[in-house]
């Protein structure tokens, strides 16, 4: 430790606070009140209430907590048991094995709720202080140790957590500095180089890492032992929490990987927090040196996002429906782009709003010409189709027609449930689209781009062809809707008398 060059205080002090926590229940008391506040507006995060008048100095009293323990239900889980004699059913084993991987998931979310947005964390957050609900809650025990973290130090964190996805090194040294971790006067340069041999070689998968955490970590603290770098005391709780709750899921699970279950987390914070700092993070993903924006970088920020299904009883947002509405179609394109246009025109979307507003006008209009936005192009197709469908409707006076969503009932009733759900979804989605398509802020920026395109003679004649051919394409479909609505209205409109037969014996 002292060839480390640490301030042996800090560790002292940190013993010291830590003692005093543990030997007075009334502030271990203290500290169960400000967790269970803080985190009350996560259903999912139970904390048992402390019983004030019957605790003192020496005497805590709080409520009982009926669950079930993550090495309980590891031993259930475990293959090693079946072929054994165990006492438990496959079907038993396979229960827990659920559990407990829902419980590691509901425990990742919690540690980056505790270090990204209450900047409380519980700083004993080992198997035996954790409980697994029959509501399906974690429930945390024994406070006697918190720590509390800045606001930059969350942020910081945040951004490392991007960095380490996206593989900007550099960027991640940086972060290391903002977190005080990396001393000043360190050869960040040479930092960044280690870094990169470190971990340069991991693959991406479905845009997230193809590594277990603990071999992140275990690279990372190679790294930091070799420039002395120091250890805060929430970077090494947080830290030694993930790899914990991944060891245990790992466990059940050879194939659960941390950064999955934790990243769309993230990605859902950098896209609805309008924060300085997330709207700086979330533009140095998005945009290159020169402000371009990059479709690819957001659609893949947005596949991410698509995954996080909104937890049971957690806290809902815009955004969280959205994804849930979005959530059957994980990765599919058809869906990613159905979120960008349901996040642009909601009240969470004032992030996205403003990126795009930042953005380079030409290179807006790149992307929505280029190959990556087919789908969002194929989509406001579709938007564009419904008003058409409407106008055609009102214009030929068929006030009895069918409804849309009715028609799209019918037309489907020949269909397997599961082609006549799709259907259904795709035909609500762009029903919604109306106030999309009128919103104003959505206008200035599309104007805001076109002025800066108009620079371009060739982009702005690929974007009026590709504009062209969206119109072409959605008049089609209305005029496809109007036909089939009229047929069906004629259809309905005879009568088929049964007819009478007559059997002599």
């Amino acid at each position: 430790m002292a060839r480390r060059k640490n301030d042996l205080r800090v560790y002292a002090d940190e013993l010291g606070k830590g003692l005093i926590g543990e030997l007075d229940y009334t502030l271990e008391a203290a500290n169960a009140l400000q967790f269970r506040e803080a985190h009350s507006p996560f259903p999912f995060i139970f904390v048992p209430r402390v019983y004030g008048h019957l605790s003192r100095k020496r005497v805590l009293t709080m409520e009982w907590v009926v669950g079930e323990n993550p090495n309980d239900l590891l031993l259930i889980s475990s293959k090693s048991l079946i072929g054994r004699g165990s006492v438990y059913s496959e079907r038993q084993q396979q229960d827990a094995k659920k559990r407990l991987l829902d419980m590691v998931s509901k425990g990742v979310e919690s540690s980056l709720i505790q270090l990204l947005e209450t900047g409380l964390l519980h700083a004993d957050p080992h198997p035996g202080n954790l409980r697994y609900t029959a509501t399906g809650k974690i429930a945390f025990l024994d406070f006697g140790l918190m720590c509390r973290m800045e606001k930059k130090h969350q942020f910081a964190m945040l951004s490392s957590i991007v960095h380490i996805v996206s593989g900007d090194w550099a960027g991640l040294v940086n972060d290391l500095t903002e977190m005080d971790v990396a001393r000043v006067g360190t050869n960040l340069r040479r930092v960044t180089m280690d870094l990169e041999d470190a971990l340069g070689e991991v693959k991406l998968v479905d845009g997230t890492p193809d590594i277990k955490f603990s071999r992140v970590l275990g690279k990372v603290w190679s790294v930091a032992l070799k420039y002395h770098f120091r250890m805060p005391p929430y970077y090494t709780l947080v830290l030694r929490s993930l790899a914990s709750l991944e060891g245990l899921a790992v466990a059940a699970d050879p194939d659960f990987k941390t950064f999955d279950a934790a990243f769309p987390y993230v990605v859902q914070k950098l896209l609805t927090d309008d924060s300085p700092a997330s709207r700086r993070i979330l533009h140095s993903v998005v945009f290159n040196k020169r402000k371009e924006f990059q479709w690819q970088k957001l659609a893949f920020f947005l596949k991410v996002g698509v995954k996080r299904k909104s937890l049971q009883s957690s806290k809902a947002s815009n955004f969280e429906t959205s994804l849930g509405n979005a959530s059957t179609g994980v990765g599919n394109s058809f869906e990613v782009t159905n979120l960008v246009l349901r996040l642009l025109s909601s009240k969470d979307g004032v992030v996205l709003r403003r990126l795009l507003m930042t953005a380079d006008g030409a290179s807006l209009v790149q992307a929505m010409v280029s190959k990556e936005a087919i789908f969002f192009r194929k989509q406001v197709s579709m938007a564009v189709a419904d008003l058409l469908y409407q106008w055609m409707s009102q214009s030929l006076q068929q006030s009895n027609a069918i409804s849309h969503s009715e028609s799209c009932m019918k037309m489907t009733s020949g269909l397997h449930h599961k082609d006549k759900d799709l259907f259904l979804k795709k035909s609500a989605s762009v029903y919604d689209y109306h106030s999309l398509i009128r919103d104003h802020r959505l206008k200035v920026i599309l104007y805001k781009a076109l002025e800066s395109a108009r620079r371009q003679p060739l982009l702005m004649l690929k974007f009026c062809w590709a504009s062209l051919l969206v119109f072409l394409s959605a008049f089609a479909l209305a005029c496809h809707r109007v036909l089939v609505t009229s047929l069906e209205k004629c259809i309905a409109s005879v009568s088929f008398a049964p007819r009478m037969m007559a059997f002599s014996s």
